[in-house]
C-alpha cells in the first residue's frame, strides 16, 4: 500500500501562486510515476501534471507554462508549483501515485482562486 498526504491548498486571488505538496509513505519502492489531478464541481477528474521516474514530466495544456511539477526523492515528496492562477483552476487537487496498473490517491486539497 501507498499512502499519500497532500497539503498547501487554500484561497488565492487570480494571478497569485500556491505550492502543493504530496508526501508518499508505505510501499513506494516500485512507484512508476506520481502526479496531480484535479476535480472541479460538476466536472470529471482531470490530469494536471505527471512526473515519471526518469524525471520527465507531462502537463495538461491548460496549465502548461504556469504549473511546474517536481519531486524531492529524499523526502518522498512531490510538489506542484502553481503560478498565474486563474478562477478556472479552482478545484480539489489530488495527488496520485502509479505502480504498474494500480493507482493510489490522496484525500485531496482544495484550491480556490477568486476574481
Amino acid at each position: 500500500q501507498v499512502q499519500l498526504v497532500e497539503s498547501g491548498g487554500g484561497l488565492v486571488q487570480a494571478g497569485g501562486s500556491l505550492r502543493l505538496s504530496c508526501v508518499a509513505s508505505g510501499s513506494i519502492v516500485s512507484i512508476n510515476s506520481m502526479g496531480w489531478f484535479r476535480q472541479a464541481p460538476g466536472k470529471q477528474r482531470e490530469l494536471v501534471a505527471t512526473i515519471f521516474n526518469s524525471g520527465s514530466t507531462n502537463y495538461a495544456g491548460s496549465v502548461k507554462g504556469r504549473f511546474t511539477i517536481s519531486r524531492d526523492n529524499a523526502k518522498n515528496t512531490v510538489y506542484l508549483q502553481m503560478n498565474s492562477l486563474k478562477p478556472e483552476d479552482t478545484a480539489v487537487y489530488y495527488c496520485n501515485a502509479r505502480r504498474s496498473v494500480v493507482y493510489y490517491w490522496g484525500q485531496g486539497t482544495q484550491v480556490t482562486v477568486s476574481f
